[in-house]
């Protein structure tokens, strides 16, 4: 009897043992993104937005797991990206995360597919904080691949049905880097403005070269010339904070419909002139209440900074629900339990679609505007904010995907 009970106990304590395999383990999170050239104030915004949410969220989760942050700056460059996740590998990392570059993402997409096919029982998983090239989540969708911001169609949904209710915007001019997800801009402008209001005018168009502009002076001249009342432009970092300083400077006074205004050196470039007339697509907004709320004053007191790439907080709580569903911190097991994973976040209910990995999610349109006590937060200290005008259900914005998922 005493070795029955003694057999029994062995084996519940085996069981427990397996139960909570991944509880005290460290997971090592490589983050790929520039911290040199003109993005690098954008980058290192966002490393220190890792590092903090790694240091929050290893207070207590529901894996019981604490995450290290491994800082790698690829200068915004696919060839120098692939160097630094061999450089990652060779540090025993399983998690990968980028998102400054959809060119970038998709060089890291095509390496982690090959070394996971060669390297069964080595598996990496890349967790894309904000490339928003729908490719990714289309045909060149991947099982290894997550994506927790709204890609570029996405939001170009939310962003055309909010301008389709404007009728005093009847020509656009289309102002974009010239790479995928400028690209890509361009391209679900044309289509759902055409769907939405036909009546509209694309006056011009232009693809720049990616973080190399310093003077945007000659682009407004066009933009003036063409009689453009609106600019829609998918810019980020240095390129949408310096486009919007010359718009100033040249005193055009059309309106701005972005992606990115709420990002490093865009607030202090646009100032008071350009309240009212430039407008934000995004899966959040510096006044959110809840989590958001939460980290973002506490990155503020830490940094005297702004938390703006929420998509993290999402990244941490995936992959801590997933790694206690799965029991494990073996990426196999917890892309397993990613896949299709749904949850409460910051933005209300969200899910991991299993069909390509592209987070479904809430988004909002947010207008350029003072500061007030309904809406207090001030980025960078203008003394302006992002105030919310429309929100977007996930179904709202959720667009179909091509992709064939392959799973292992």
């Amino acid at each position: 009897m005493l070795f029955r009970k003694l057999a029994m106990a062995l084996v519940l304590g085996g069981f427990s043992l397996v139960s909570y395999a991944q509880k005290g383990e460290t997971v090592k999170i490589a983050w790929i993104d520039p911290l040199s050239g003109l993005m690098a104030p954008v980058g290192s915004n966002q490393l220190k937005t890792l590092q903090y949410l790694a240091e929050e969220y290893n207070k207590g989760n529901a894996a019981g797991v604490k995450f290290e942050i491994i800082g790698m700056d690829n200068k915004l460059s696919p060839a120098e990206s692939l160097n630094q996740l061999k450089a990652a590998m060779d540090q025993g990392v399983r998690y990968i995360t980028q998102g400054n570059g959809s060119s970038v993402a998709g060089a890291l997409v095509d390496a982690v597919n090959k070394h996971n096919e060669r390297n069964p029982g080595k598996e990496i998983i890349f967790l894309n904080h904000s490339a928003v090239d729908p490719d990714l989540t289309n045909h060149k969708c991947s099982y290894w691949h997550f994506r927790f911001d709204a890609d570029t169609s996405m939001k170009m949904e939310a962003l055309t049905t909010f301008i389709k209710d404007l009728p005093d915007v009847k020509k656009i001019y289309l102002l974009n880097q010239n790479y995928s997800h400028g690209q890509q801009v361009v391209k679900y402008a044309k289509e759902t403005l055409s769907r939405k209001r036909p009546d509209i005018q694309i006056v011009g168009e232009d693809l720049h070269p990616l973080a190399q502009v310093r003077d945007f002076a000659p682009y407004i001249a066009k933009i003036k010339a063409s009689g453009a009342d609106s600019v829609i432009t998918g810019n980020w970092g240095s390129d949408l904070a310096l486009l919007v300083k010359a718009a100033n400077e040249a005193g055009y006074t059309g309106r701005f419909f972005t992606y990115y205004t709420g990002v490093t050196g865009t607030p202090t470039a646009l100032g008071q002139g350009a309240a009212g007339r430039v407008y934000q697509v995004a899966y959040a907004h510096y006044n959110m209440t809840g989590p958001m709320a939460k980290y973002r004053d506490g990155f503020k007191a830490k940094f005297k900074d702004d938390l703006y790439t929420g998509s993290m907080i999402s990244i941490f709580d995936v992959l801590t629900g997933a790694m206690a569903q799965a029991k494990s911190t073996d990426p196999v097991k917890v892309a397993a339990a990613m896949h299709g994973y749904k949850f409460k976040g910051f933005n209300g209910d969200m899910e991991m679609r299993k069909l390509d990995h592209q987070l479904q999610q809430t988004l909002y349109v947010t207008v350029w505007q003072k500061a007030d006590k309904k809406y207090p937060y001030s980025p960078e200290n203008t003394g302006m904010t992002l105030a919310p005008v429309k929100t977007f259900e996930p179904y709202v914005s959720s667009t179909p995907t091509s992709c064939q998922m392959k799973t292992p």
